[in-house]
């Protein structure tokens, strides 16, 4: 089993978080990508989120058409704060010692790994697989000292389209997998203003996610419905 782990607050979830997962499906030759919806994530401030029950629902609700896509609550039923090593962890536990396992997370959240909790057992116990964030460049890697393994000319390279991805070894013995995605114009902060506004949300994620939003009343003025 290879299998792509996609985590992140989904709020909501949207067409360029499908997209980036079929696109790591594809290059990383994944069997499945499983979507695991936060639940009390360290790093959000509190009372930005919809209820993990919504963004669980409409992850569901994005997914149900696409056999290779799964999901998970299991961060959303962990008490307290829910740390990446402790799902990695849990997950190498559950699919045993041989399967593969690739995180899936973009540059801007990836520049934070060093304060995660246990972050250099952290890099070794998966395969990261990075993909390029708007406004963010793949050079910053060079100042962090867990990735000055990495040679600066290529991550120039990425950041100006000369090549597409790298697979980098780490010091902790696993590959680091930098991929240049072309780039996608949609961001949740952006359908949360415009649901807020009452604007149209067309093309921005699933008809079935929209629908939910409107039905929901979610992220509408009414904060109590958050």
């Amino acid at each position: 089993m290879r299998l792509g782990l996609l985590g992140g607050s989904f709020n909501p979830i949207h067409r360029c978080h499908l997209s980036i997962a079929h696109s790591a499906k594809q290059l990383l030759h994944l069997d499945r990508i499983l979507f695991i919806p936060t639940g009390d994530p360290p790093h959000k401030q509190p009372g930005t989120l919809a209820t993990a029950q919504h963004r669980y629902r409409m992850v569901e609700l994005a997914i149900q058409d696409v056999p290779e896509f799964a999901l998970t609550d299991m961060e959303i039923r962990r008490p307290g704060k829910s740390y990446s090593i402790d799902t990695v962890r849990a997950l190498r536990q559950e699919y045993g010692p041989g399967s593969s396992l690739f995180f899936i997370i973009g540059l801007d959240a990836f520049l934070d790994l060093p304060t995660w909790k246990e972050a250099e057992t952290l890099l070794g116990s998966c395969q990261f697989v990075v993909f390029s964030r708007p406004s963010v460049s793949f050079l910053s890697l060079a100042s962090i000292g867990l990735f000055q393994t990495i040679q600066p000319d290529t991550l120039t390279a990425l950041d100006t389209a000369e090549i597409e991805r790298t697979d980098e070894i780490l010091p902790q013995g696993q590959t680091l997998t930098l991929l240049r995605l072309p780039p996608c114009d949609v961001s949740a902060s952006e359908i949360r203003r415009l649901a807020q506004q009452g604007r149209p949300l067309a093309n921005l994620l699933p008809l079935p996610v929209e629908s939910y939003i409107l039905r929901e009343g979610l992220y509408r003025e009414d904060s109590e419905r958050l």
